[in-house]
């Protein structure tokens, strides 16, 4: 089955929540066709700010009530990251939100100390696949996109008998044949200054990981005068980009996923049978 994804690429009002909510309401609006996922940038609701304890909400607050009807409205799934309060912790978590209401969370787990982004939030310990219309989706926060260890779909083809070293190969003779995940979504506000290794990282993790990768990226300038150049993208398993928008447009696209053509190329091209096997430990 083939999987309809909508990416929306847009400027965001600098934190300002309201603002943000009656734009994308907007724009989902304006999305006429049938789609299956519709993706936002992350801190959608803010921009990048590191102003965790002003501008976070709650589970049960406006965004994700906002983000319910909206899905039940396109009968789709809604995502993207915003700030979140949970027991004294802030969090730059990602929301899933099915059109049934059902909803899961991913926090996330690189923290840009660039931004100083982990002084004024808690890194996330646990990955989050989905599965939605008989697809695996694993969706991730901007700056996990530079590591693949974390990136990385674990559960491929391995047969891993051939190692001695225990640290990477904790179950030697054994052999896996269902991969983690079918899709890696990143969500992000990830600046024009670095749009080349966006670019790059994202066709790399298509390739590593034999999956379509979604980016979805901001444009415009956020308060602190960093431009964005948005550069979103689906990248097929080959590393072939099947789509972007304009750079530092605002733009709406939606991309039929080939699940077929996905199982066709890894039947053909099974490089998970030689990959190492690891666990990562937190």
């Amino acid at each position: 089955m083939n999987l309809k994804v909508t990416i929306i690429q847009s400027e965001l009002h600098w934190e300002n929540t309201d603002e943000n909510l009656a734009m994308f309401t907007d724009k989902i609006n304006a999305i006429i066709e049938q789609t299956d996922v519709i993706v936002l940038p992350e801190m959608f609701t803010t921009g990048f700010s590191m102003d965790s304890v002003k501008l976070a909400e709650k589970m049960d607050g406006k965004t994700v009530t906002w983000m319910k009807q909206q899905a039940a409205k396109k009968n789709a799934v809604i995502t993207g990251s915003l700030i979140i309060e949970e027991e004294g912790n802030y969090y730059n978590r990602l929301i899933w939100v099915q059109p049934d209401e059902a909803i899961f969370t991913y926090n996330k787990r690189h923290l840009f100390r660039m931004a100083e982004e982990e002084k004024h939030f808690t890194a996330g310990e646990d990955r989050l696949i989905v599965e939605w219309k008989g697809w695996k989706i694993c969706p991730l926060i901007c700056y996990d996109l530079r590591f693949p260890v974390w990136s990385r779909n674990r559960e491929f083809n391995v047969q891993s008998s051939k190692f001695k070293d225990d640290r990477f190969c904790p179950t030697p003779n054994t052999q896996r044949s269902d991969p983690s995940f079918d899709c890696l979504i990143y969500v992000a506000n990830w600046p024009e200054a670095r749009k080349e290794p966006w670019s790059k990282l994202l066709e790399a993790r298509a390739i590593e990981n034999q999956v379509y990768v979604v980016g979805v990226n901001r444009v415009g300038f956020d308060g602190k005068e960093i431009s964005y150049s948005g550069n979103s993208v689906i990248v097929d398993p080959k590393g072939n980009v099947i789509s972007n928008v304009p750079p530092k447009l605002n733009e709406i696209a939606t991309i039929d996923l080939n699940k077929s053509d996905l199982e066709d190329f890894r039947e053909k091209f099974p490089v998970g049978f030689d990959a190492d096997d690891f666990e990562v430990f937190i």
